[in-house]
């Protein structure tokens, strides 16, 4: 799968939320203001449909636009990315990342504990 810019990402977590837009769906849900001029956000969505991310239906010259990808495949695709990465395929590595920056409450540590009890046997 191939990575995304932050632009395009950007688009695609608008077209995910929506389901299927048109461009001026996507610059409407845009917080950017003043909004992004609709070229610019027509060729993004036109290179997401080349990288196989974006489908879309035709009506005359206008075009309504669908995710192929799923947020949840991307998802996927991006943490094995940065979980290789920086992480060197190490859950040790990345949880003690995790919790030396203080991003664990001690409710989400003892919701760990219980995803892992729930799993011990796969």
């Amino acid at each position: 799968m191939e990575e995304l810019t932050k632009t395009e990402e950007r688009v695609m977590q608008i077209l995910w939320q929506l389901k299927k837009c048109f461009v001026k769906d996507i610059i409407d849900a845009l917080p950017d203001d003043p909004k992004p001029p609709y070229n610019t956000i027509s060729s993004v969505v036109r290179l997401l449909e080349k990288k196989g991310y974006v489908g879309f239906k035709a009506y005359g010259k206008t075009y309504e636009y669908f995710p192929i990808i799923s947020k949840t495949e991307y998802r996927k695709s991006s943490f094995k990315k940065l979980f290789s990465g920086y992480f060197d395929n190490s859950a040790e590595s990345l949880f003690s990342f995790i919790v030396k920056e203080g991003q664990l409450s001690e409710e989400d540590l003892n919701k760990v504990k219980a995803i892992i009890n729930q799993n011990k046997g796969l």
